[in-house]
């Protein structure tokens, strides 16, 4: 069962070294809308420090603008080439410094679970994932984005918008002797 929230904003980012995608959702009790979507395109820019400079200043714009009060952002995974991986995540990094400088929280997904979550299938093509957030979010053609890495970013906050009537389980136990010791209020010895 979803909590029902007042309002909430939900900031989302695909992070991205040429094309970094963010989406912004509005949750009103448990209804959730899209407020906006866009992209940093960095490929104007050919050094990679200016990249990080650019991809801070406007992150910090997007906070200014819609003050969300919690950031998810897609996780980076481990490709063949090292060398991208190590600029991915200065740009995931960079995003996350401007967001934890506001105070906000983040939360990082895993590629596989957002597409898992939209889709209800981990190996979902860009394609299948934005089509399903137009229909649940009843988005028109003319809102979605030409670059699916903007849709990426709202999948991101749309995952953490489900996320948020799941309660997050704690570490397990090895046995019932395990069980009995941490929750000795609830055992009768």
């Amino acid at each position: 069962m979803m909590p029902v929230v007042g309002e909430k904003i939900i900031l989302g980012i695909d992070p991205g070294t040429t094309i970094m995608g963010y989406g912004v959702l509005r949750v009103v009790g448990t209804k959730p809308e899209m407020v906006a979507m866009g992209i940093i395109d960095l490929r104007k820019f050919a050094n990679h420090y200016l990249k990080l400079k650019h991809i801070h200043e406007r992150v910090l714009s997007i906070i200014e603008s819609y003050l969300p009060d919690e950031l998810a952002i897609e996780a980076p995974f481990y490709g063949k080439n090292v060398q991208s991986m190590l600029k991915l995540g200065r740009a995931q990094g960079v995003a996350m410094a401007v967001a934890l400088s506001r105070d906000i929280p983040i939360t990082e997904y895993a590629p596989l679970k957002i597409k898992m979550a939209i889709t209800g299938n981990g190996q979902a093509s860009k394609e299948q994932v934005a089509d399903m957030l137009q229909r649940m979010l009843h988005l028109s053609k003319d809102d979605m984005p030409v670059f699916m890495d903007a849709t990426d970013g709202l999948a991101a906050a749309y995952c953490h918008f489900l996320q948020m009537g799941r309660p997050v389980a704690e570490k397990g136990y090895r046995s019932w002797k395990d069980f009995a010791i941490k929750n000795s209020d609830k055992v009768k010895f």
